[in-house]
């Protein structure tokens, strides 16, 4: 008669039990402690424009507006003053700037084509002395943007007389130079912003340009 055999099962005991089920309710608690996953970031806002700009395009628009502060992300803008309607006469943009404060992108397109200009933090007026802020800068888009930020050297940020308009200085060049008449203008490196020539040539006359009250 053979051997029996016998098999025996371990049955866990209450100890073990009672571990695996604080065990069941700790991953419980950690799926339901668990941080939610982070929103994604928001894309910038996209100025709104009350117009359509006969300098800058969409992509010029959309490069441009990360670089502006961010007190003005996501304002309208609004085209205060324009060769083609106003006339070529910096008279003519000091009259259309009376009773703005907002802040101010000139841009302009010179006869080679170029494009480039800066933003002011405050409205383009009548001074005797340079007034603004460090939120102004300087850009161009030859070939490709480039933006020239305040280099905290000077505070010679803008200047506007009724022969001229001036931003930037140093050693007694203007980063931007502007004529009475609008049609001829000038840019050169300076302390102010340590910029580049923002024109093929230092040079330059001027095609068409734009004031923008960002507000």
């Amino acid at each position: 008669m053979k051997g029996l055999r016998w098999h025996y099962t371990r049955l866990p005991s209450q100890v073990e039990d009672a571990l695996s089920e604080e065990e069941e309710e700790e991953e419980e608690e950690e799926r339901d402690t668990a941080p939610a996953p982070a929103p994604a970031p928001e894309d910038p806002m996209e100025p709104q424009l009350a117009e359509a700009s006969q300098i800058l395009g969409a992509s010029e628009i959309r490069q441009l507006s990360p670089h502006l502060p961010p007190r003005v992300s996501g304002h309208s803008w609004n085209l205060a003053f324009c060769t083609s309607r106003d006339g070529f006469s910096l008279r003519s943009l000091y009259r259309q700037m009376e009773g703005r404060s907002g802040p101010v992108l000139l841009v302009l397109r010179d006869h080679d084509g170029q494009m480039f200009g800066a933003f002011s933090s405050s409205a383009i007026r009548l001074s005797k002395s340079f007034y603004g802020t460090g939120e102004t800068f300087l850009f161009t888009f030859s070939p490709q943007l480039k933006v020239f930020k305040w280099t905290g050297s000077n505070s010679f940020f803008v200047k506007g007389d009724l022969d001229s308009l001036m931003m930037g200085c140093g050693s007694g060049h203007f980063g931007l130079w502007l004529d009475g008449d609008l049609y001829r203008g000038g840019s050169h490196p300076c302390a102010t912003f340590n910029n580049e020539v923002l024109a093929r040539q230092e040079q330059f006359c001027i095609k068409e340009l734009e004031a923008w009250v960002l507000s």
